[in-house]
């Protein structure tokens, strides 16, 4: 039985989830998401959390929750001060 084949392997993960946000390495580059920032994540599932997809190259999904981020967005946050508004969901 065999596993899938060298050197394929998923562009992006969580890595950790804790009270105040999760740890995302996207190709070899660590991103702490905190909740305050990223409520959406809040009081999720961890396998919803855990179920990232890269789409288009820098385009980061969860198909679960419905959330995209183009990785631009954690590697230049400076650029982007607009914050969500929406709370998080209960649970």
């Amino acid at each position: 039985m065999r596993s899938s084949k060298l050197g394929i392997s998923t562009s992006a993960s969580v890595e950790a989830i804790s009270r105040f946000g999760l740890w995302l390495l996207v190709r070899d580059q660590e991103f702490f998401l905190d909740f305050e920032e990223f409520p959406y994540f809040r009081n999720q599932t961890i396998g919803a959390v855990q179920n990232v997809q890269v789409l288009h190259g820098d385009h980061l999904y969860w198909p679960e929750l419905d959330i995209d981020l183009e990785l631009d967005n954690l590697v230049n946050p400076e650029k982007y001060p607009l914050k969500s508004k929406v709370p998080p969901p209960e649970g």
